[in-house]
């Protein structure tokens, strides 16, 4: 049976996702970690819209994660036609200050599983001639940005990652996408511990989109075979724009806003 895999399905951009693709009838697979919420969502999904919808509880940030799943897919005979790696999370502050742990666990997430997953399933896709690869960033790969340094810089690999993967399976009958969200209402700054005082300090007056909004472009984006797709007006004009500005000049606005919430400085 043909599924698309989605990680991080379980809330945000993922849960919408979830809803979208089965409302076009796609059969699921879907990963998070709470096992709680996958089944709440894959029975609610399968008896409103009448498709197949399985699930995977799992934690990513684990080493051999992705071997585990591509095992388990196997065993259950799903071939998984779209892959949607939309898993990730953020943290913010003083590099410094940070825990290793948890910047380690980010990368882990953010780059290491999203590599292994693309690798596995790309290349049974390759073998098909068919198939879709979604890869998540974020409005942070396109610049430096203090004060989430490791983040940006894990979303700049997906994005360079990405695109090099849409060329270089060109020939194979296989889309690749990147996706870059702007801030969105999620759960994402409750899960990196940035309380609303430090969110505006990161984000200043930026309006943030509904996960169901970015899903929309993003589907659209897909439907136009688009390889990058920036979610939101003001990302775009940001994304163009930041083409052009030296990052120099974006890291110190950046900072500008930020340093004095996430920075002790000598006197």
């Amino acid at each position: 049976m043909k599924v698309t895999l989605l990680t991080g399905a379980s809330s945000g951009i993922g849960e919408a996702w979830a809803e979208r693709l089965a409302a076009d009838k796609h059969n699921l697979l879907l990963v998070a970690r709470s096992e709680d919420k996958l089944q709440q969502l894959s029975t609610y999904l399968s008896g409103k819209y009448g498709v197949s919808v399985q699930y995977i509880a799992i934690d990513l940030t684990k080493p051999n994660a992705d071997w585990q799943i591509f095992e388990e897919t196997e065993k259950r005979k799903l071939t998984v036609d779209c892959l949607i790696n939309n898993a990730g999370i953020g943290t913010a502050g003083d590099f410094v200050a940070a825990e290793l742990a948890s910047e380690l666990n980010m990368i882990q997430l953010n780059i290491v599983a999203l590599v292994s997953l693309t690798h596995r399933y790309l290349k049974q896709m390759r073998e098909r001639n068919s198939g879709t690869v979604i890869n998540v960033a974020s409005m942070a790969a396109f610049m430096p940005a203090p004060f989430m340094a490791a983040y940006a810089a894990s979303k700049a690999f997906v994005k360079s990652f990405t695109e090099a993967l849409s060329e270089e399976n060109r020939p194979f009958n296989i889309r690749i996408m990147l996706l870059c969200p702007g801030a969105t209402e999620t759960r994402f700054f409750e899960r990196a511990n940035i309380n609303e005082q430090d969110k505006k300090a990161l984000l200043g007056n930026f309006t943030l989109q509904t996960s169901g909004m970015v899903v929309e472009e993003a589907m659209k984006g897909l439907k136009s075979n688009k390889t990058v797709v920036v979610s939101g007006f003001t990302n775009k004009i940001g994304a163009k724009l930041g083409a052009f500005i030296p990052n120099s000049v974006i890291m110190k606005f950046i900072a500008g806003n930020a340093r004095s919430t996430f920075q002790k400085t000598k006197a």
